[in-house]
């Protein structure tokens, strides 16, 4: 589960993170993070549609690779 401090870090930054919820790439979100609280994360998507997610994903930087999820 991503921290407390983590999202307020991308929160502040503005940065756009890569949400990993499964093996499938094309199942990732990619946005803003603009709130949470104890289980899930509001993300807000490039076409501003915000994505309500659980913290339990793998949150990282979009600029960096994805991580593969090998079931």
């Amino acid at each position: 589960m991503i921290s407390d401090d983590q999202l307020n870090e991308y929160r502040l930054s503005g940065e756009k993170v890569r949400v990993v919820r499964d093996a499938l790439e094309e199942n990732d979100v990619r946005g803003v993070v603009v709130a949470w609280d104890e289980n899930h994360v509001l993300i807000r998507k490039p076409n501003r549609n915000v994505v309500k997610l659980d913290r339990n994903y793998i949150y990282r930087p979009s600029r960096e690779p994805r991580i593969s999820l090998e079931d």
